[in-house]
């Protein structure tokens, strides 16, 4: 057996006489106690019991013969230590919640209490499970050293290393970002904000009056979408705002105008040419060819005029930006003379 275990030892005895039976025992260990009227041994060893107790002999009697059971041993062996482990974390952010408890074995089955040296002042501790546990306020930022949790059976203890909890002062999060206020029917519209925590914690994003014509990211905070024809108006008091769980940061309210695509007419004239390239008269012109596009190298509309007398011609329904122009003319032919070189114009 072995220390902090309970022993206990009973004979069986019978006597056929029906005589009144007593007890008796030699070399009893100073721990166990004795009981002359059943013969029962037991006791709890503590630790400083450890050894061994040898030639123990219990007897009965009825006063006419007595009887002895043979000569036994009880050998106690020290209790084995408790154990304990575990890896406290060794930094918390102000407001947000500390816990640890340490994992700890008893191989003799004994129970434990816990002690802890150099507690924080924000934490509690329970002295039955060894849990630390607590929220420091951002008053307690700063570092809380030296912290030492053990275990004991009342006889042996086991303690982990000392540790240090760091308290970091929370800081909330911060949003920031300019939407853009306008938007056109057909085009895609996107706006994602930048935000940080330097506390560190995991962001969520949220949103308020989204448009119904746009999707939102709770993960990202982007609000993006196309409006339809149809969804053509103002959308008001738009708010993104993101949160760690501790704190929130908004945006100022923005508003979104959807508006049908800006169009433009561009009116180009020109002279009819009277000589061919090499100076001959020309005599069977049959048309122009009015081409043009949004950039230099990209007339990729066109637009053939054929009758020589026409020497105009209006473009409509062009979005909004710089176009490019070029015109040549053909003959009966169907000769066609080199380009003009490109003018442009920019439609607001």
């Amino acid at each position: 057996m072995t220390t902090g275990q309970t022993y206990s030892f009973q004979p069986a005895a019978t006597d056929p006489s029906g005589q009144p039976l007593a007890f008796g025992i030699a070399n009893k260990p100073a721990w166990a106690a004795f009981s002359t009227s059943t013969g029962r041994l037991s006791g709890t060893p503590a630790a400083t019991d450890a050894g061994t107790y040898a030639n123990i002999v219990i007897s009965v009697s009825d006063v006419a013969a007595t009887a002895a059971l043979p000569g036994f041993t009880i050998v106690v062996q020290p209790s084995p230590p408790p154990t304990i482990a575990g890896a406290p974390a060794t930094s918390v952010t102000s407001g947000q919640r500390y816990s640890f408890q340490p994992a700890t074995t008893h191989p003799s089955g004994l129970p434990l209490a816990f002690g802890i040296a150099n507690k924080p002042g924000w934490a509690t501790f329970s002295t039955s499970t060894g849990l630390l546990s607590g929220t420091p306020a951002a008053t307690d930022a700063g570092t809380y050293a030296n912290i030492v949790i053990s275990t004991s059976d009342g006889v042996n203890a086991a303690t982990l290393p000392a540790f240090s909890i760091v308290v970091i002062a929370y800081t909330p999060p911060t949003i920031a970002g300019v939407p853009a206020t306008n938007a056109t029917t057909g085009q895609a519209y996107s706006f994602q904000p930048t935000a940080t925590d330097p506390s560190g914690q995991p962001l969520v994003f949220s949103i308020a009056n989204k448009p119904a014509w746009a999707s939102f990211s709770t993960s990202t905070g982007q609000l993006s979408g196309t409006p339809a024809a149809t969804d053509a108006g103002t959308y008001a008091s738009i708010v993104i705002s993101v949160s760690d769980g501790t704190a929130t940061a908004t945006l100022p309210a923005f508003s979104i105008q959807v508006s049908a695509p800006v169009t433009g007419t561009v009116t180009l004239t020109w002279t009819a040419p009277t000589q061919n390239d090499d100076g001959t008269p020309l005599t069977n012109l049959a048309g122009y060819k009015l081409r043009y596009g949004t950039s230099a190298t990209g007339l990729t509309q066109l637009v053939d005029i054929p009758n020589p007398t026409i020497t105009s011609a209006s473009i409509e329904s062009l979005s909004a930006g710089t176009w490019y122009f070029t015109l040549s003319s053909y003959t009966t032919a169907g000769v066609e003379s080199v380009p003009t070189g490109e003018v442009s114009t920019v439609v607001n």
